[in-house]
């Protein structure tokens, strides 16, 4: 039985999860346990009627900047990286059909063989029938990361919060797996977000989403069953707010 959305701290949510948050404890591509813990994490949220849509980054398969610094043409390399976005959608497309959940994949490039192109009222459509909806290609431009194509597309669906799953479960003084002394805030503003230099998103990202008061939340999305707290109301990871 499942319990209505009206119960739900958020009714549509956009998570964003990174291309290595895939790779489990792998130095590479892509762990399918990971990524079957994730599809059960992601139906225990829609089974209680919330809407959800995701954007996966591609820093397991390939990092366009990373390319560039290495001689790669920078805009080839950032279409090389929306391609491996497209792939990572793939998986976990598969990954929560294996569990029960409708899905639809949407590209910002186009590729129809194996995604839908991104069409914000057929993507608005999918999310009131159920469906979880997955957006891959970035932006479908170079230069603007995959932080920016999650406010983005969170803004265009009209998503209540950014839920950015990591592998820390929120944002601290300074980086906690380096600095032992690093203190975690609960809550933060923006203001204060850029005024102490923390890193959140890049700051296309992070001042769209500011601009749009949309508030963004970082958490640990390998601790079982945090995405189900959030969603309930429970004050897990950092929340970013006016």
């Amino acid at each position: 039985m499942t319990t209505s959305s009206t119960t739900m701290q958020y009714k549509r949510i956009l998570l964003k999860l990174s291309g290595e948050a895939l790779m489990g404890d792998r130095q590479y591509g892509i762990d399918p346990e990971r990524l079957a813990e994730y599809a059960h994490e992601i139906k225990q949220v829609v089974d209680r009627g919330v809407e959800v849509a995701i954007v996966i980054g591609g820093g397991n398969i390939f990092r366009g900047v990373a390319g560039a610094s290495k001689g790669m043409d920078r805009v080839q390399g950032d279409h090389m990286g929306m391609l491996a976005t497209v792939i990572n959608g793939l998986a976990l497309q598969g990954a929560c059909e294996d569990v029960g959940l409708q899905t639809r994949l949407q590209s910002a490039i186009q590729i129809n063989e194996v995604a839908e192109p991104f069409i914000r009222r057929r993507a608005l459509r999918h999310l009131e029938k159920g469906r979880v909806v997955i957006f891959g290609g970035g932006t479908g431009n170079p230069y603007f990361t995959t932080d920016s194509a999650a406010v983005l597309r969170a803004i265009e669906i009209h998503a209540d919060v950014i839920l950015k799953g990591t592998r820390v479960d929120g944002i601290y003084t300074s980086d906690p797996e380096k600095d032992s002394k690093a203190t975690k805030f609960d809550f933060i503003t923006f203001e204060e977000v850029l005024s102490k230099g923390l890193k959140v998103m890049d700051t296309t990202a992070f001042t769209l989403s500011q601009e749009n008061e949309l508030p963004i939340i970082v958490f640990d999305m390998n601790t079982k069953g945090n995405l189900l707290r959030i969603v309930n109301g429970e004050n897990i990871g950092t929340k970013v707010n006016l």
